[in-house]
């Protein structure tokens, strides 16, 4: 689905359905210098159970226009502008990593507007390693390799290549796209504020050897919302949506049930 927002188009998947305002909505939220690719595994399987699903490209990502923006409030808000769009009520966020922060900002912002929200492999706040910021700055590819050597629970070698370079694959889009989400992601300090916003039914989902959110860390940012509901996944890294898709959309399923 192709939306326009301040004369910029924008790219967002609805796996074929119409949208219906009866139904409540989940928006799927991507991590750092990714796309709506990272949720091919989960979108359509939520739509089959009465959702209507959106797995947004952030400006300057996947198919939708650039440029990216700039820190993870300017983000947020665009968030809004799309809820707005659409005039979604019932509105519900899951987000992976960066995608976290975005979902904590909202709630901050605007915590009359979520009914539900699942944090996938996140913290209220993300500090990136600086030689990971420097080498996406300088458009290396190298960074890719870095992200998929911390990201993933086990070594592991992909059919095809390193699956961010097929989201990523120019060292202009590593400059322009990852380096400057990570340093968003770094800059980003309303997250404790952002906690105390939270008011409604809230799921985390956390990969038990995941390098870039450490697991204390993640049951840390769950103990700190009362009533949230948590599930560690075993033997699973910081890309939950690759590494443990069936697993995690039982999960956000059986949530949404409740």
């Amino acid at each position: 689905m192709i939306t326009e927002i301040k004369k910029k188009k924008i790219f967002s998947t609805d796996v074929g359905h119409d949208y219906d305002a009866k139904k409540p909505t989940i928006i799927l939220l991507h991590g750092s210098g990714q796309s709506h690719i990272v949720w091919s595994l989960t979108d359509q399987f939520l739509a089959d159970q009465g959702f209507n699903v959106f797995a947004l490209d952030l400006p300057g990502h996947g198919n939708s226009e650039g440029p990216s923006l700039q820190s993870i409030e300017e983000m947020s808000q665009w968030l809004n502008e799309f809820v707005e769009y659409l005039d979604i009520k019932k509105l519900i966020l899951a987000g992976h990593s960066q995608g976290c922060l975005i979902a904590l900002e909202f709630v901050k912002l605007y915590p009359k507007k979520v009914e539900k929200i699942i944090f996938i492999a996140g913290s209220y706040n993300i500090p990136v390693n600086q030689n990971l910021i420097d080498l996406s700055l300088a458009g290396e590819m190298e960074a890719l390799n870095l992200m998929m050597k911390w990201g993933y629970g086990y070594p592991k070698k992909f059919i095809g290549g390193n699956p961010l370079q097929k989201i990523l694959n120019s060292s202009r889009e590593v400059r322009e796209v990852l380096a400057v989400d990570l340093i968003a992601c770094n800059n980003y300090k309303n997250g404790s504020e952002a906690l105390s916003k939270i008011n409604c039914p809230t799921l985390f989902i956390l990969g038990e050897l995941d390098k870039m959110v450490n697991l204390e860390k993640g049951k840390k940012f769950a103990s700190l919302v009362p009533n949230s509901k948590i599930h560690v996944i075993k033997g699973c890294g910081h890309m939950i949506m690759f590494e443990k898709a069936f697993e995690m959309r039982e999960k956000i399923s059986e949530f949404l049930k409740i």
